[in-house]
């Protein structure tokens, strides 16, 4: 007979919110549950202002229209319509 694991092997760890200076931005458009605001690259730790904070978003923006014109410039151009 097999024996039943708990679901709650698999559930995730339930831990304390930790209050950090990023928490200023947890109201920003953008930060959703369950991770809040979201820096997995620490690029706001240290020196945190609303003028960086708005600086990288505006840059991150830039870079993902730029990207996505770099994208349909590839499809269009494979599809033959150069």
């Amino acid at each position: 007979r097999i024996q039943e694991e708990p679901a709650a092997a698999f559930a995730p760890a339930q831990t304390g919110k930790a209050s950090t200076q990023l928490s200023a931005f947890e109201d920003e458009l953008g930060a959703q549950a369950p991770l809040g605001f979201f820096d997995p690259f620490g690029m706001l730790s240290g020196d945190v202002t609303q003028e960086r904070f708005d600086r990288l978003r505006y840059v991150e923006i830039k870079h993902g229209r730029i990207a996505q014109l770099a994208f349909l410039g590839q499809v269009v151009t494979r599809g033959g319509l150069h």
